[in-house]
């Protein structure tokens, strides 16, 4: 990791940390980068049981850097610049690419939200399963601000949270919107104060790492196949990934503790 991604595991929870608390962790080079190395990497890790997107110094993450955005737009090609629209497009869409990540790895994925979501920021962690918040949290979709149409899938994933016509609402406004607020929507799980978060979390974090992982990966794909596909399609994903379930450990502990009234202690396989 480098220094603006500070990755820690801790029983099954990898925890990403994007730290650069001097610009409330606003994107950059380098931690895109790093998120684009350690996402997919964490997805495939076996001994990952839950995936923690996070940020340093009281911010969650403020979105891309406007300032860089100001310094590529003078770079034009009527000034002589060295602009390539196709090469521009290519490498932000590749960069999108960890919120699928985050959104279809076979684990549970959850935001933690201290503070300033804003921009792809909130794209972020709205990418992921599960958001908790700080009641105070400032949370906004904030590109209208600075003339920018969105990006990091944050359109797709707020419509399906809130609805169509709020989504454009808070795409359009960009408004800002608390951790409480954000709770009210549905657009975050929890929120709490400020002060109980980082229990809050580590309590919920270490609960969701304890489910039977595997089943949970399958889970995903049944609710991710939900939101756009029929309900043909639905029943034979569920046929499918019910019976790949009844075939692993988890399940069969479970099953026997089921009988021995006893509580299941799920490994992920």
């Amino acid at each position: 990791m480098t220094d603006q991604l500070i990755e820690t595991h801790e029983d099954g929870v990898a925890t990403l940390t994007m730290n650069r608390p001097e610009a409330r962790n606003a994107l950059t080079a380098e931690i895109q980068a790093g998120l684009a190395e350690a996402i997919p990497r964490l997805a495939a890790d076996t001994s990952v049981r839950l995936v923690v997107l996070t940020g340093a110094g009281g911010a969650f993450c403020a979105g891309g850097d406007v300032k860089g955005f100001a310094a590529a737009t003078s770079r034009a090609p009527s000034e002589g610049g060295d602009f390539n629209m196709e090469a521009r497009i290519h490498g932000l869409r590749a960069g999108m690419e960890v919120c699928r990540w985050l959104h279809d790895m076979p684990k549970p994925t959850l935001a933690v939200i201290p503070g300033p979501a804003a921009g792809a920021g909130l794209s972020l962690a709205l990418a992921c399963d599960l958001r908790i918040a700080a009641e105070d949290a400032k949370l906004t979709t904030a590109f209208s601000k600075v003339g920018l149409a969105g990006d990091y899938g944050g359109t797709y994933f707020l419509t399906h949270l809130v609805g169509a016509a709020k989504a454009r609402e808070l795409y359009f406004t960009a408004d800002v919107i608390t951790g409480a607020e954000a709770l009210k929507l549905g657009i975050v799980n929890r929120a709490v104060p400020r002060e109980d978060l980082a229990q809050a979390a580590a309590d919920w974090a270490r609960y969701l790492a304890g489910l039977p992982t595997v089943a949970i990966g399958y889970m995903k794909r049944n609710l991710n196949a939900a939101e756009h596909g029929t309900l043909h399609e639905v029943l034979d994903t569920e046929a499918q990934n019910m019976v790949r379930t009844m075939m692993t450990e988890d399940h069969k502990t479970a099953s026997a503790a089921f009988v021995q009234k006893t509580k299941p202690v799920f490994q992920g396989r």
